[in-house]
């Protein structure tokens, strides 16, 4: 058996809660690949993430883990698929 198939990371349950508009709790996130207090963009087991608000704060993260705590205003949440030319990143921050 090959190294990586041994030991490959298993796929982490993905959920989302979200209270009040204000707190969203996300399972399953894999990485964090932008943020700033506008817009954050996880890569998650369901997908690409993109996060849509003001005043937006990580308060907690844990990779290992795959938790993911956010606070602030949370406008939108969307699933996008990466672009293969790499426009992903265009039409979220364009």
């Amino acid at each position: 058996m090959p190294y990586e198939e041994k030991y490959k990371k298993a796929e982490l349950p993905h959920a989302i809660s979200l209270q009040d508009r204000r707190k969203l709790t996300v399972s399953g996130v894999e990485d964090v690949e932008s943020f700033d207090e506008n817009a954050i963009v996880l890569q998650t087991a369901g997908g690409f993430l993109v996060l849509r608000g003001s005043a937006l704060h990580i308060d907690r993260l844990s990779i290992e883990g795959g938790e993911l705590l956010v606070t602030g205003r949370i406008d939108s949440l969307v699933y996008e698929e990466p672009a293969v030319k790499g426009g992903f990143f265009a039409r979220i921050f364009g």
